[in-house]
């Protein structure tokens, strides 16, 4: 696992919509996976704790077969409660106002993966890398399905955060379409919601969208000693 390069590449995130059951999410998720993944998220905000637990340990076995981190998205505990369990592949992912990343990082340790939603503001990446974050997630560059109030961001932002020297996320409206503009603006990560899991042949889709990634290999991720556990 921890040779695993989950620092650039196809960043998968789950939709309860999409993948509205057991079976839908884990074949999906292994799908997507075959295809190549650098990261899967599991993002499900309902608040029936015993599915998010059976999924989410479920999905971060999966990952594990596959020699990829599963992130989870917005809850501390269910990512500390996993790590415990055995599951060292796990990191988790914070929005603003999901809890403070510098409390998450004490509470998971020093080498797990922790990303953290920064908008389109510089300011909210550096309090980021400060309180300990592994990643640093932008957006929204693209209209997006997912979230389509969230607000708008330049891709030139992407840039000016290089100077945080974290691998930085690109999210909102990712498709193959764009995702050569994202990763030539700066993104070493992109995330993907219906591109991935929004049509059939899932694998079929991550594979195209690396296909399109190899024709432009972009930045090089930062070097850190971060790892999956």
């Amino acid at each position: 696992m921890n040779h695993h390069d989950w620092t650039r590449g196809v960043y998968a995130i789950t939709d309860a919509e999409l993948l509205p059951d057991d079976a839908r999410l884990f074949a999906g998720s292994e799908s997507a996976l075959r295809g190549g993944l650098a990261l899967l998220q599991y993002r499900d905000k309902s608040t029936d704790d015993g599915k998010r637990w059976r999924q989410a340990g479920a999905l971060a076995a999966l990952c594990r077969d596959y020699g990829v981190p599963l992130i989870v998205n917005d809850d501390t505990a269910l990512a500390l409660r996993l790590r415990r369990a055995g599951h060292d592949n796990v990191g988790l992912h914070l929005g603003q106002g999901d809890g403070e990343l510098a409390v998450s990082r004490q509470q998971l340790g020093p080498h797990a993966i922790i990303g953290a939603t920064c908008h389109g503001r510089l300011d909210l990446a550096e309090r980021a890398v400060r309180e300990g974050a592994s990643y640093l997630a932008f957006g929204r560059f693209f209209a997006s399905s997912t979230k389509p109030g969230a607000p708008p961001a330049a891709l030139s932002l992407l840039a000016e955060a290089a100077v945080f020297g974290l691998p930085r996320v690109a999210i909102g409206g990712i498709g193959r379409d764009n995702i050569l503009l994202a990763r030539r603006a700066g993104a070493e990560l992109l995330a993907c919601v219906h591109a991935v899991f929004g049509g059939e042949d899932i694998e079929a889709r991550v594979k195209e969208l690396n296909r399109r990634l190899a024709q432009e290999p972009g930045p090089i991720a930062a070097t850190h000693s971060l790892s999956t556990g």
